[in-house]
């Protein structure tokens, strides 16, 4: 009798997190473990905006999956862009860009999420983001470039429209990435004596009334207090009306000129949920407690990309938020969960408690609220990279992590371009590839006509 074949689909914290219980938890001969992944490597995405600011490298959020050799799974240098849970295969385009299937007894759906967009004139072609390891690094050329063409340029208007940059999104990833990015500026803007640095503008801007209200009133105005103290205007209950190559319109009237607009508002489930022709709720993949997908044999989804019960609030429509923390701990219990499955017992539900949230302002700043105790401030700040630190999966990130941090506190930052992307854009379409996944039907007819050909 084979094996059954577990496929999962994505290396962030929840595919990555499941995949490990799972190499725990079952031997070698009770199942063939499979991860499908574009990247040999799980990115802690909290740290993103310290990439794009300098103070960590790149390398230091990128946790490799093939590190250690007593780890069995195959990794398959992909994405998924279709399941067929009919025929049980999913639908891979591999890094070569070529098209292939992959047969699965159970599939884990991990895929995570993309920037979540609207359809504002401009934003398509305009807009960079903040959600994948190349962006940060190349938002960090980006910036950077703006102060060398600003110090180079004679015009005046060029120069101002350079220095000037908009942040979108007044939550976690756009507070902290306008905060961290406003560092950098700051502290470079020492190395160009023919800059003034009073030309040097930041904006953040968000539809909501308040700034990150999850956090609730007083930690949000701490933390609002904290950006403009530093200079950055913050326009609440505010968007983007348009965008072109020189100019940020705003929905208030506001013209900014500008070349440097960072889309974070929130984000929206893979659009490979949407090629299952399932249920979803806001766009996430509907699943029962125990995160199996209700009608499909053999599919569980998770983290993002799942609206996954949050039955630790006692509410009846309440969903999980799409945090690391919960992402970790529904890898776990997928995990579990697919075992109980193979082995005959009975599965059992999600449940967990919100352990708080924090947030790193760079510096010495940062708001957060670690099992319901309001901090700001260093406190804050050093409760945030502690827990960021102890998150790390493996002691080479967190000495890689740590390093990083003493080293930019010591000597700073040299503020060097690496050339990353400088001949394109930049944009979010250059990064995320939303636009290669296949429809519903365009799945049934690919894998149909493999059938066909091994008939």
């Amino acid at each position: 009798m084979s094996r059954p074949r577990i496929l999962v689909v994505g290396a962030g914290f929840a595919g990555v997190g499941c995949v490990r219980r799972l190499e725990r938890r079952l031997t070698a001969r009770e199942a063939a473990i499979s991860l499908l992944s574009p990247f040999s490597y799980q990115l802690y995405l909290p740290l993103l905006p310290q990439v794009a600011s300098g103070v960590l490298t790149p390398q230091s959020v990128a946790l490799s999956l093939r590190r250690s050799e007593r780890h069995r799974t195959r990794i398959i240098p992909g994405g998924a862009v279709g399941v067929d849970t009919a025929a049980k295969v999913a639908v891979v385009r591999t890094i070569s860009g070529e098209l292939e299937t992959e047969p699965y007894d159970h599939l884990v759906l991990a895929p995570g999420s993309v920037t979540r967009t609207f359809d504002i004139p401009g934003l398509a072609e305009h807009a960079r983001g903040m959600k994948t390891l190349a962006e940060a690094a190349y938002i960090r050329d980006h910036v950077i470039a703006q102060l060398d063409l600003a110090d180079a340029s004679q015009d005046e208007a060029e120069r101002t429209a350079r220095l000037q940059f908009v942040v979108v999104g007044g939550g976690y990833a756009g507070t902290e990435t306008a905060a961290c990015l406003q560092l950098l500026t700051h502290n470079a803007v020492k190395r160009y004596p023919r800059l003034d640095p009073r030309l040097i503008k930041w904006h953040l801007v968000d539809i909501a009334p308040a700034l990150m209200p999850e956090l609730g009133p007083k930690l949000g105005a701490a933390a609002l207090d904290v950006l403009r103290k530093r200079g950055i205007e913050v326009s609440l209950g505010v968007s983007v009306a348009s965008v072109d190559e020189e100019n940020v319109t705003l929905t208030d009237g506001r013209v900014l000129p500008c070349r440097t607009l960072i889309w974070t508002a929130g984000v929206a489930a893979s659009p490979l949920i949407g090629t299952l022709g399932s249920e979803t709720l806001r766009g996430r993949l509907v699943v029962g407690s125990d995160m199996a997908v209700p009608g499909l044999d053999g599919v569980w989804a998770l983290g993002d990309a799942a609206a996954v019960p949050d039955l630790a609030k006692g509410e009846a429509d309440a969903i999980c938020p799409p945090t690391a923390q919960h992402a970790m701990r529904q890898g776990k219990a997928v995990a579990d969960n697919l075992v109980a499955t193979l082995r005959g017992e009975p599965t059992r539900p999600y449940v967990h408690k919100d352990l708080g949230l924090v947030v790193d302002l760079g510096g010495l700043d940062g708001v957060s609220k670690p099992l319901g105790v309001e901090l700001h401030g260093m406190p804050a700040q050093a409760v945030a990279r502690a827990y960021h630190w102890a998150a790390l999966r493996t002691n080479v990130a967190k000495t890689r992590v740590m390093t990083n941090w003493l080293l930019n506190a010591v000597a700073g930052d040299d503020f060097v371009r690496t050339g990353f992307l400088a001949s394109k854009s930049g944009t979010l379409r250059d990064f995320e590839y939303t636009d290669v996944y296949l429809t519903p039907e365009q799945v049934r007819t690919h894998t149909a006509s493999l059938r066909a050909a091994g008939s």
